[in-house]
């Protein structure tokens, strides 16, 4: 039996765990291991499964039904070839982050975020273990398909001061 977590540690361990993913999505596309987009996603899984270490599937408010097969279809495979999954709010935020690398990228060149997938990086990045550690425990706590929400820079700020009183 696992002991119920207070309000307080589950908030921290779920933002402590959407800074890693940030840090880990950035590090992946600078080292050229992540693949983004739905298509694309299912092309990598079909041809190399085995160097897929996690799957993002980010969503908004807005989601429609084809997106949702998608989705169901991605998280099964997943599930059956044991690779983490993390479903994220906050497109507008990965678009901030992954967009930023390049600022001569257009929104058509970053391409499709509403999946991702991060491939073996070329070091063993500790943020990929932070988050597989929240994926892990988050299935202990029966919730197979952990979510996140990213958050813009500014309220992430106003979180930290009221929580570290910075």
């Amino acid at each position: 039996m696992v002991p119920e977590e207070s309000v307080g540690s589950v908030e921290t361990r779920m933002q402590s765990a959407s800074l890693a993913l940030e840090e880990l999505l950035v590090t992946a596309q600078k080292q050229h291991c992540l693949t983004v987009g739905i298509y694309e996603s299912a092309k990598l899984l079909n041809a190399d499964p085995d160097s897929v270490v996690l799957c993002v599937l980010a969503t908004d408010d807005e989601e429609d039904v084809a997106l949702q097969i998608h989705f169901t279809l991605l998280q099964s495979f997943c599930c059956d070839s044991s690779i983490n999954i993390l479903r994220v709010s906050g497109v507008q935020r990965l678009r901030q982050l992954l967009g930023g690398v390049d600022a001569n990228q257009n929104q058509e060149e970053i391409g499709d975020l509403h999946c991702m997938l991060v491939t073996n990086l070329q070091v063993d990045h500790y943020r990929l273990q932070e988050v597989g550690m929240y994926c892990q425990e988050s299935r202990l706590l029966d919730q197979w398909v952990p979510e996140l929400v990213l958050q813009e820079r500014e309220q992430l700020n106003l979180w930290r001061s009221d929580r570290y009183g910075n």
